[in-house]
């Protein structure tokens, strides 16, 4: 009995000590931006439960999460990939992979972690528990050129998609054998793809064109029919305003069978049927949307806006298309982030180094926490849904 107790001691109590006993599923990180550092939080009481330092450059960091939601995945603009154990709240293990990246994806079976690049440009692919390479993809194009790596999603089947800044392509790479990754490419989409997103199906992969109007849409159940464009008048005789900041695509809100999209250079969300891929509406709103977020349940939709106009966010009814509600949770609203069933939304306010808590039926602030710089908040039910 003594030796027993002696081998579990020594098994367990690295963990019991580093924090309490507890579970994963409402847990979540938040980015300090400024700082390289993560605030760990937990949603059942709205607490932020500790801080985690030293992990690079988080000017435009995003995360995602194992299987078992005990591990974050960051991405730094540094282009280091850091594991994060979010329960003990150290860092598990660290590369840094390239010059410059800019976000990740994990796979369908939770085995890989690919990052794109900006510098040298290309998607690397990590086995998830050791960090050791094990794809190098270069986005080669033309004549030897190297693209800037955007938009990059799981999709089923071991699946990563993402597209090329430089050279206006979609690329697919199956990962079923990861000895032998096989690439498909999809060229001529458009012009300067500059973010992506997959439909919750997994079914659509969409890529936002900054060079033109319109998007490019991917059937990944019928790829051999190749790209389409959608929307490509959406602007048709429209003056564009400056762009502040680009909108970020993987917010785009999927409503029952209705699509809202940011549209790039005006003050407007666009409403488009997902049957047949035509606008249909679009709401003047209060600046440029840069996320444009549903509501779990796809009653509401949810955005906030680029500078000068980032101290507001506002709500539509994805029933009547109204506006319901404008808030004013103060400069520079970076992201939202809804609990997984909707009812509480948690709000990262940069200027005024505030993160703040919503209630999604009343409008009323539920929470509001000191946070230095806060950027990308990222919450554990992501590790159950595609493409996020």
């Amino acid at each position: 009995m003594r030796l027993f107790t002696i081998i579990f001691l020594l098994t367990f109590s690295p963990l019991l000590n580093a924090t309490e006993w507890r579970g994963t599923g409402d847990l979540g990180v938040v980015v300090e931006r400024a700082d390289g550092s993560l605030q760990v939080i937990e949603t059942t009481g709205n607490t932020i439960l500790g801080r985690i330092e030293g992990l690079g450059d988080l000017s435009h960091a995003s995360a995602v999460f194992s299987r078992d939601e005990r591990f974050a995945y960051l991405f730094g603009r540094d282009g280091g990939l850091t594991k994060v154990d979010i329960l003990q709240r150290k860092v598990a293990a660290r590369v840094v992979q390239s010059g410059n990246s800019i976000g990740g994806a994990i796979s369908q079976d939770g085995r890989l972690v690919a990052v794109s690049n900006y510098e040298p440009g290309g998607v690397r692919i990590f086995d998830a528990v050791s960090l050791e390479m094990v794809a190098d993809i270069p986005a080669t194009y033309g004549d030897g050129k190297q693209s800037k790596v955007v938009g990059l999603v799981d999709a089923p089947g071991n699946r990563f998609v993402f597209s090329l800044w430089d050279a206006g392509e979609i690329w697919m790479v199956d990962m079923s054998d990861q000895a032998k990754p096989v690439v498909r490419k999809f060229m001529d989409i458009g012009l300067q793809p500059y973010d992506a997103l997959i439909t919750p199906d997994g079914r659509y992969y969409i890529a936002g064109l900054y060079g033109e109007d319109g998007l490019a849409l991917l059937d990944l159940w019928n790829p051999d029919k190749g790209p389409r464009r959608i929307l490509a008048d959406y602007g048709k005789g429209e003056q564009k305003l400056p762009v502040y900041k680009m909108p970020h695509l993987e917010g785009w809100a999927i409503a029952g069978k209705r699509l809202f999209i940011p549209a790039v250079g005006q003050h407007q969300v666009l409403v488009v049927d997902t049957d047949s891929w035509q606008e249909v509406g679009r709401l003047d709103v209060h600046g440029q949307p840069v996320f444009v977020m549903a509501r779990p349940d796809g009653r509401q939709v949810w955005v906030n806006f680029a500078f000068p106009n980032n101290d507001t966010l506002q709500i539509i009814d994805t029933q009547s298309l109204e506006l319901i509600t404008t808030l004013k949770p103060g400069k520079g609203v970076l992201h939202m982030e809804f609990e997984p069933r909707g009812e509480e939304v948690w709000v990262s306010v940069r200027d005024i180094d505030r993160l703040q808590v919503y209630d999604t039926d009343t409008f009323s602030r539920r929470a509001d926490w000191p946070v230095l710089k806060p950027s990308g908040i990222f919450l554990t039910s992501r590790a159950h849904q595609i493409g996020l």
